[in-house]
């Protein structure tokens, strides 16, 4: 048998119309799982005229169709008629206004499921029909103002940033949305109607950075949000350059100097383990013990009980501390290069990685011997180093690493691909008339999961999955291994619909419940190397002893198709960010800083699992194959930067837009001062005619520097005045908004529903939150399936809140319960306090 007829989605036919980066990347994802996607593009060919065409062509049948015309459209509909999956990207109404309406396309073939990912949801009445390129969705959502505590005190602000942020979490969040409507038609017949509006699916990226908690206790403040503070009361200048913000970091999570010139990140606070082994291959612990270095035992008691005034495994450090680790840690970082830390550090089983472009990210040993890059022979640029897939199965990725070059073909020709690829369908779903009507339940209603993760990316992946109705029991130790930063606040947002049950699984009486658990569940998701697979009883062999029919998902942070040096290094967002590129960007390479946004990858690892798992359970369903999926922190890090992740010969420099002073990439596409704040224009050199058809910018064509001409014209009236300018000849054009604003301007009191009749943007309060803070969160509610229900989250239980229920509900009585409490077999809280004062 070929070895692509094994992947998941064999069978499966897409009509891709999507141009830009989001639409044609989530037919890529569905290719390189082994979909049929013929790719549409408009006469003159894609709309972004860019290298990295070629990688979200490939595995594609491509051709060009004329919409406008007769002869075109009937052409494309009868590509439609022979798809499972049609994806477009236009602003809404465009493929209907062409004569492709999808409500009529559905109710001839209700099997069909069809996607749309618009800049701006097509519900919200002021921004609809704005032209939403990446740049003018990012600057809307607030993704450019404020970004991080670094730049407010450096006073940067606005920030640009190349990443294709809102794209990238697009890409996984409608890949997933896809994945589950193919689970539900498996069992129904019916497709779906789904829409994903790219801001909606940024904001749910930035999740973390725009949740706020009412009475944050002082000890959750860093250095940095103190020094803001201090400044904002006493109305000090934001004006801290490089060298001195670096004093504002925690020692175990900065940057340090090596013997070879270039920099190291180190990561690890908040994990006592952690930050204690780094101390000691730094050749350091012992001394900061001898000089009194206190410990506290039970970092999550109040700190008015604690019996010291700080600890390893604390994060933030307070001044006094910092300052004296991170010293003795800049002397010893000189000893070695940052090549010998970073395996120091891997090998050590301590978060750190040396900083690298995204040059060196491509085509170091690693990526290309692990399948994290592949190689492509594209016919325009030779072999082309390319980003390998973003979700696998173990054992089976073997297909998904030779990818086929994008490939134009003619209308029959592709016709024809896609009524091949209907004969190798297996599945056994209702068709014509036993397509059953809409059920209106969530796409995992009836679906349990497992979820033994930590952290952000891997408690995230479940989160998200929560909305479609899973019923989700989050494990966790009976003693915190972190401390309550990331153990509990992180929590806000990757604990919500979840059961929370703590339980040591190590052990006997604790491994049995855990069994029980597993044999009562569809799901477990887990993120771990793979060398803690066996001690965890989390391998095959194990699990499926337990349970034949329990499928399996895993995240890291280095893994991999393909086994590598680096499988087994653990760490965090931070660490891939520093080690794939995208701190030198942001910050430039002699200056590296952390994207401003927390959980800039994390995130988008949590998605692309959810990817994962709804791929399982669809493959599961389809052929009753049970399997184990994975994804990674390294994988997602390459469609984080997609416009760069890529090599051949010949390439131009790698010169994109780097550095804190950067305000776009040309004269364009560019921020620009107006009389009373900020523009971001967004303009291609085709459209300068457009652009001199405004009054006040007549003449710009003839202009000899086209960034000065529009600095000195922008000044001249208010932002208000440009941007309706702009519209008017339908040039993408943004204001900058903080996430601050938005959230003030789109929030209302939690109230079981979820915002996605509300527009772009939706945030909920919840006024009577667990934890006994009010807290503000953005909704789940970037998916909007026309069909199938999406659940309002609720809110992050304390941590043991469910243990006796869900103990219960396996059948212990109260006694056995009470015995197990009793011998720490199981807790029902880590503390007191939900979030320690």
């Amino acid at each position: 048998m070929n070895k692509h007829n094994q992947l998941p989605l064999t069978g499966v036919r897409v009509a891709d119309f999507g141009q830009q980066i989001a639409g044609p990347a989530v037919a890529m994802v569905l290719a390189d799982l082994g979909a049929t996607v013929v790719h549409i593009d408009p006469p003159t060919g894609p709309s972004w005229q860019h290298p990295a065409n070629a990688i979200l062509n490939r595995n594609k049948a491509s051709l060009r169709l004329d919409l406008k015309s007769q002869s075109g459209l009937e052409q494309a509909l009868e590509i439609i008629a022979n798809a499972d999956i049609v994806i477009e990207s236009f602003r809404p109404d465009v493929m209907k206004n062409l004569g492709i309406d999808f409500a009529e396309l559905r109710q001839q073939r209700p099997e069909l499921i069809t996607l749309s990912m618009p800049g701006f949801a097509s519900n919200d009445q002021l921004r609809r029909d704005w032209k939403a390129t990446e740049a003018v969705v990012a600057a809307t959502s607030g993704a450019f103002t404020d970004m991080g505590f670094n730049r407010v005190l450096m006073g940067v602000n606005p920030s640009y940033s190349p990443l294709p942020l809102g794209s990238a979490y697009a890409i996984t969040l409608a890949a997933s949305s896809i994945a589950l409507a193919l689970f539900e038609r498996e069992k129904t017949g019916r497709g779906d109607t789904i829409e994903v509006p790219v801001a909606a699916a940024l904001m749910e990226g930035l999740s973390y950075n725009s949740y706020v908690v009412d009475q944050l206790p002082e000890r959750y403040k860093t250095m940095r949000e103190l020094e803001i503070e201090h400044r904002k009361l006493n109305n000090i200048e934001m004006d801290l350059d490089y060298e001195q913000l670096q004093e504002y970091l925690d020692p175990f999570y900065r940057t340090y100097l090596c013997a070879d010139g270039r920099m190291f990140y180190c990561v690890c606070p908040s994990h006592r383990n952690h930050a204690k082994r780094a101390l000691q291959v730094l050749g350091i612990y012992d001394e900061l013990i001898a000089e009194g270095l206190p410990d506290v035992k039970d970092l999550h008691a109040p700190i008015r009980e604690w019996e010291g005034e700080t600890s390893i495994g604390v994060y933030p450090l307070p001044k006094k501390w910092a300052d004296i680790i991170s010293a003795k840690m800049k002397r010893a970082f000189l000893q070695k290069t940052s090549e010998e830390w970073g395996v120091i550090f891997g090998e050590g089983q301590i978060p750190g990685a040396p900083h690298r472009t995204t040059q060196e990210w491509v085509n170091c040993e690693y990526t290309k011997e692990s399948g994290l890059i592949v190689e492509v022979d594209d016919a325009e640029f030779g072999t082309m180093k390319q980003p390998g897939p973003i979700v696998w199965f173990e054992g089976e990725a073997d297909a998904m690493l030779s990818p086929k070059a994008r490939e134009d073909v003619s209308f029959d020709e592709a016709v024809s691909r896609l009524k091949e690829a209907e004969q190798m369908d297996q599945s056994s779903r209702p068709h014509g008339t036993d397509i059953q009507a809409a059920s209106g339940d969530g796409w995992l209603s009836g679906i349990r999961i497992l979820d033994l993760t930590n952290v952000i990316a891997g408690p995230h992946s479940s989160a998200f999955l929560s909305r479609f109705g899973a019923d989700i029991i989050k494990l966790d130790p009976v003693t915190p291994l972190y401390d309550p930063l990331i153990g509990i606040l992180f929590t806000f947002q990757a604990g919500v619909g979840k059961k929370s049950v703590l339980m040591d699984i190590m052990t006997p009486e604790g491994r049995e419940i855990f069994e029980q658990l597993v044999k009562s569940v569809d799901m477990v998701v887990m993120n771990a190397p793979e060398r803690q697979m066996v001690p965890l009883g989390l391998d095959q062999a194990t699990l499926s002893a337990i349970n034949p029919e329990v499928l399996f998902c895993r995240l890291d942070c280095f893994g991999a198709p393909r086994k590598g040096r680096k499988t087994n290094y653990i760490g965090y967002d931070d660490i891939i960010q520093a080690n794939s590129g995208i701190m030198s960007r942001f910050g430039r390479p002699e200056t590296p800083e952390e994207h401003a946004h927390l959980g800039t990858l994390d995130v988008n690892c949590g998605f692309a699992a959810g990817l994962g798992m709804a791929l399982a359970l669809y493959q599961k369903r389809k052929t009753g194959k049970v399997s184990r999926v994975r994804t990674s922190l390294s994988a997602v890090t390459n469609i984080a930067q997609l416009p760069f992740a890529f090599d051949y010969e010949g390439r131009e420099s790698f010169d994109e837009p780097s550095g804190r002073e950067v305000l776009g990439s040309h004269a364009l596409s560019h921020f620009y001062q107006t009389q009373n704040g900020w523009l971001f224009l967004d303009a291609k050199p085709e459209e300068l005619d457009k652009i001199n058809q405004i009054a006040e910018l007549e003449g710009i064509q003839a202009s000899e520097n086209i960034e000065c001409f529009l600095s000195d014209a922008f000044v001249t009236q208010e932002t208000e005045f440009w941007l309706e300018a702009f519209r008017q000849v339908d040039v993408a054009c943004a204001e900058p908004l903080s996430i601050e604003y938005l959230r003030d301007n789109n929030s209302r009191p939690a109230d079981q529903t979820v915002g996605i009749d509300r527009g772009s943007y939706a945030f909920s309060v919840y006024a009577d939150h667990p934890s006994g803070h009010c807290v503000t969160q953005i909704d789940q509610y970037a998916i909007r399936p026309a069909e199938s229900t999406i659940k309002a989250a609720t809110p992050t239980e304390k941590f043991g809140h469910s243990t006796k229920i869900v103990l219960a509900d396996l059948g212990f009585s109260d006694e056995d319960i009470d015995k197990m409490l009793a011998k720490r077999i199981v807790a029902t809280k880590w503390s007191n306090e939900f979030l320690p004062s």
